[in-house]
């Protein structure tokens, strides 16, 4: 901000001087446009004379104000336009148009810095001086009334229309422009709320995430704790199978858990140090495999690709991850809710426009713990359905059973309805 006054400062410095060497220089040609042109400087002060020195004192002074005509655009305006009836007083005559230089750059000033509705009464004031400046003049120099009054209006008219019609300009352009980079500031703030409204989703998916693998694990792990419950008097030796199995369970989690704190991190070079996995379809085998050795009664059919694609073929990896936690979180539910019934897993990627994935489980052989209450497993696919344009289906199957289905979109294709 100092740099910017500092750089006004010498600008406007600059400016004043310029002016006033103009006005001198003029003044002190006089003579020898008297010389050319007797009749054009008829009444004009005799250079050396009191009124002369007068006139350029005046003058220096109207120039100088408009070292001030940024701070002070109102006070500058009025003082440069007072020199108009104070030269005609002092007897400036045909040359009382040397102060016109000075007023072009005060009005213009004025018309760029304040709002028009403001100005309207101060230009109304200006337009007054310079009128009685000029009339006063006129008729000090015998001019007939009538042209006298002419001619003060139209030095009014063009004193004051001029340099408000450059400043109308000026002005337009500056709110342009103005505009033009608010409107730039206003999208690029749009940009980055949506881009911290998508972290933000994505961060909530996460965060989804620690329930589903949670929620997977631990179940199997309460089921074999409670087995182990009644085998390690009956059976020590499928008792201390069932403990390994509660360990690989447990170090299972902790794994997941780490893979999805590294996926909140944010760095994604951080993560891969971390050694962050993303779930794809190819771990599903591997998870029914776990669930499987857990002592879940589950099985797994994969049918296709076909067409020579490789499997998951324009299924992207937020699909697969949503595919592989539908798969995780409706086996939980399925061991919870329907403990002992037979689940089985379906991978069907033989459509080329979209990927099928079914976990259905038989009715359950014995009624479910009455203690066990819902959670947030369905919710948890349905809002990642929706994310990546899938749809899923969730209901009862035709034996008594539960089904659900979630159908993926491949790249390119319709998204599910």
């Amino acid at each position: 901000m100092a740099a910017h006054l500092a750089r006004a400062t010498r600008v406007d410095v600059l400016l004043a001087g310029g002016c006033a060497i103009v006005a001198a220089g003029i003044l002190l040609l006089l003579p020898v446009l008297e010389q050319a042109d007797p009749a054009a400087t008829d009444g004009a002060p005799d250079a050396g004379g009191g009124a002369w020195w007068a006139v350029l004192v005046l003058l220096v002074a109207q120039s100088a104000a408009l070292v001030w005509r940024r701070t002070h655009p109102e006070v500058v305006a009025v003082v440069v336009a007072a020199a108009v009836p104070v030269g005609a007083a002092i007897g400036m005559g045909p040359v009382l148009g040397l102060t016109s230089l000075p007023l072009l750059v005060a009005v213009y000033t004025l018309a760029t810095l304040r709002a028009p509705a403001r100005v309207w009464p101060l230009l109304t004031l200006i337009g007054a001086l310079i009128a009685g400046g000029h009339l006063a003049a006129g008729l000090r120099d015998d001019v007939p009334a009538g042209e006298a009054v002419a001619t003060a209006l139209l030095q009014v008219v063009s004193l004051i229309g001029a340099p408000l019609l450059v400043a109308a300009l000026v002005v337009a352009r500056r709110e342009a422009r103005t505009a033009g980079a608010d409107r730039l500031l206003a999208l690029a703030r749009e940009q980055e709320a949506l881009v911290q409204a998508a972290v933000a989703r994505e961060r909530t998916a996460m965060a989804r995430e620690l329930h589903d693998i949670a929620a997977h694990h631990l179940t199997g792990i309460a089921v074999m704790s409670a087995a182990i419950a009644t085998q390690i008097d009956t059976d020590p030796a499928a008792a201390k199978a069932a403990v390994g199995e509660v360990r690989r369970q447990s170090t299972a989690v902790l794994r997941d858990l780490r893979s999805l704190v590294g996926l909140l991190r944010d760095h994604d070079e951080t993560a891969a140090a971390a050694g962050v996995r993303t779930e794809t379809l190819a771990g599903i085998p591997g998870l029914v495999a776990g669930v499987a050795a857990a002592g879940q009664d589950v099985g797994l059919t994969v049918l296709g690709p076909g067409d020579g694609r490789t499997q998951g073929a324009g299924i992207g990896p937020l699909a697969q991850l949503a595919a592989y936690r539908m798969v995780q979180e409706a086996l939980a539910n399925a061991g919870r809710h329907a403990p002992g019934a037979r689940c089985e897993v379906e991978i069907d990627d033989r459509d080329s426009a979209a990927l099928v994935v079914t976990v259905r489980n038989d009715p359950a052989p014995q009624p479910s713990d009455p203690g066990l209450r819902g959670g947030l497993g369905l919710v948890g696919m349905r809002e990642r359905a929706e994310l990546t344009g899938s749809r899923l289906d969730v209901g009862p199957a035709p034996d008594g059973g539960w089904r659900v289905r979630l159908r993926v979109p491949r790249a390119g294709a319709e998204p599910a309805s």
